[in-house]
């Protein structure tokens, strides 16, 4: 498994920072710009402490069925346990998370087996990315706990990345995988781990696959979705991301990561993947989309700018109604099929690859201008060509543009111009 890795491409990196540091004019010139997931957002970290002292009814009742289904699993199958993994609450607490995530995909009790050590696996060629990478993902660690502990914890996710990396080495290792897989391994132990994380890199339907091809294009495709579904959604908000020319980088790190990267509470992260894990592949698209239609009164307040609007988008508030974003994205989900939104995703990225040819053809031109280090009349006319407005490019809109110009030219310097007396004609002196 190669790494997916942009640190000898520094023209493919994007700039694009949770952080809200400039962006980069050269962000769509590649679809697979954006390699690394921690030049996109620095982590949150996470907060592991309870959210509330008690529980409602419902959630009471939902631990009684949920514990009978445990007691008593031949009474219980799948779906039943993914209903109950959707349903309000989740699946209430890492306790039945640890029994019941492996279920969601169909890991076995056999898969489950003792992992290596990493002396073992310190000599393959991805062992140093791998270390960097559980190294910065530090945050996502309970806070607190002794040394040791950490660093157990540490060498045990890197042994789980690696081994996944060995078992199908023609997938590539994404940085960002690191943020699934030490929420895999908080909650399920290091033996539940590997086998989850396999059915979510690899097989029919894997979620994870189409992030760990060769490049980010698949990645890319798949996020180009929730533009559609927020326009049937709503197109006054349509209307503003797009004059804004965010397009869906700001939603990057929480897809490849399904969040895990960039909410604060941990409560929040591991409820999303209980819905995830028994959810549609595309799903979390829907629950990105749901995220923007939330928040459409701050992005219609916002200046349609593409640095303001990915500075708003890309900060998650804390206080996100998981719950109720839960709900409006199943509610999209069913509205818009993604088979149904297909044409509308192709009409969108070949409207992105034209202006992408516009753009890289205006930059072509700024570098000739500058290569030829023009400073006459015709480099300065070029150089105000590349930033006129597109109806004065064409050829009469150009023309009309240089007589108003040469007109207002000649009135504040008249000493250029003479009148020969005897052929009555105009001459540049």
């Amino acid at each position: 498994m190669e790494s997916i890795n942009s640190d000898g491409e520094i023209s493919d990196k994007s700039s694009i920072n949770g952080d809200c540091s400039p962006i980069s004019f050269n962000q769509n010139s590649h679809l697979n710009h954006a390699k690394n997931i921690d030049d996109i957002s620095t982590p949150s970290e996470l907060k592991f402490d309870q959210e509330f002292e008690f529980e409602d009814t419902f959630l009471t009742e939902k631990r009684k069925q949920i514990e009978e289904y445990l007691d008593n699993p031949d009474i219980v199958n799948v779906e039943q346990w993914k209903e109950l993994a959707r349903s309000k609450g989740g699946l209430i607490s890492d306790e039945y998370r640890r029994k019941i995530w492996p279920l969601l995909v169909g890991v076995t009790q056999e898969e489950m087996t003792e992992p290596p050590s990493l002396d073992e696996l310190s000599t393959h060629s991805e062992y140093n990315q791998v270390v960097l990478d559980v190294n910065r993902s530090l945050k996502r660690f309970p806070p607190g706990i002794p040394y040791e502990q950490r660093v157990a914890l540490q060498d045990q996710l890197t042994v789980l990345i690696l081994r996944v990396i060995i078992k199908y080495p023609h997938l590539k290792y994404y940085q960002g995988y690191h943020d699934v897989a030490i929420t895999l391994l908080l909650v399920c132990g290091d033996r539940a781990s590997f086998p989850l994380l396999c059915r979510l890199s690899y097989g029919p339907g894997a979620p994870l696959a189409p992030f760990m091809q060769a490049t980010m294009q698949p990645t890319q495709h798949l996020l180009n979705y929730m533009l559609p579904v927020v326009r049937r959604a709503d197109e006054h908000l349509a209307d503003c991301l797009e004059k804004s020319g965010v397009g869906t980088m700001f939603a990057l790190p929480w897809y490849l990561t399904w969040f895990g990267h960039s909410l604060p509470r941990y409560s929040d992260v591991v409820r999303l993947y209980d819905y995830f894990l028994a959810a549609p592949p595309l799903f979390p698209v829907y629950v990105t989309a749901a995220i923007v239609l939330h928040r459409a009164p701050q992005v219609r307040a916002c200046e349609e700018d593409m640095a303001m609007m990915h500075c708003l988008l890309s900060r998650l508030p804390d206080d996100l109604p998981f719950e109720d974003i839960l709900v409006t994205a199943l509610k999209l989900y069913k509205e818009n099929d993604p088979s149904d939104l297909e044409s509308e995703v192709a009409a969108l990225e070949k409207r992105e690859e034209e202006q992408r040819r516009l753009d890289e053809e205006r930059m072509r031109r700024r570098r000739e201008v500058r290569r030829t280090g023009g400073s006459g009349l015709r480099a300065r006319l070029a150089r105000l060509a590349l930033v006129l407005p597109r109806p004065l490019r064409t050829r009469g809109g150009a023309l009309a543009l240089a007589a108003a110009l040469l007109a207002v030219y000649a009135y504040y310097r008249p000493d250029l111009f003479r009148i020969n007396d005897d052929r009555k004609e105009i001459e540049w002196s």
